[in-house]
């Protein structure tokens, strides 16, 4: 015979027992009537009357039997029901921290969008203060055909400045001729005028 566990006993004493309503009392005297009862020498009516109140007791004891088996099959459902639900919960549990995790993720994302958005938004009220490319070309254009009339500008000064400084030279080399001539002219005069009183001596 093997080992009766603690449990087992714990359910065979409730099994008989009942809900504590005394049913061990009641089959312990069942069990003493009885006994009297096969021992006794009593009158035939006796024994039946006897035999009547044991047959009610021993409903009793089945019918408290019977409740307390309904009971733990009850019992064993609602467990199997308390653990169903546990599982659903430890399953919204996990579900909750994987949504959790998944939300971090998502504002972990969202921050990242909003920086990019906000650097965008400087950037672009930078670029706004510049002209855009068309313009920049366009200015560049007209910057490179302005230094295009400056560099014909002074093309154009460079050569009236040298014709000039030519010009300058041939007129002080006209002046300085003409300086000379006239110096020589009035040397030759000089000269005339102290050969004639000697002239008129003779």
């Amino acid at each position: 015979m093997g080992t009766v566990t603690d449990d087992e006993i714990i359910r065979t004493r409730l099994l008989i027992d009942g809900d504590g309503a005394g049913d061990d009392r009641r089959i312990n005297l069942l069990l003493k009537t009885f006994t009297k009862w096969c021992n006794s020498t009593a009158t035939a009516e006796e024994s039946f009357t006897q035999y009547q109140r044991m047959l009610g007791t021993l409903t009793q004891c089945e019918f408290s039997m019977r409740k307390t088996l309904m009971v733990y099959d009850m019992n064993l459902i609602e467990m199997e029901n308390y653990e169903t639900i546990y599982s659903n919960i430890e399953e919204n549990i996990t579900s909750a921290h994987e949504k959790i995790a998944e939300c971090k993720k998502e504002i972990q994302r969202a921050k990242r969008v909003r920086k990019n958005r906000q650097e965008y938004d400087a950037l672009a009220k930078v670029i706004e203060h510049h002209p855009d490319r068309h313009e920049t070309l366009k200015q560049l254009e007209a910057l490179d055909k302005e230094l295009q009339q400056l560099s014909n500008t002074k093309e154009n000064v460079d050569a009236k400045l040298e014709l000039r400084k030519k010009q300058f030279h041939v007129l002080l080399s006209t002046i300085q001729e003409l300086q000379q001539t006239l110096e020589t002219d009035e040397k030759c005069d000089t000269d005339d005028n102290q050969q004639s009183p000697t002239e008129s001596g003779e």
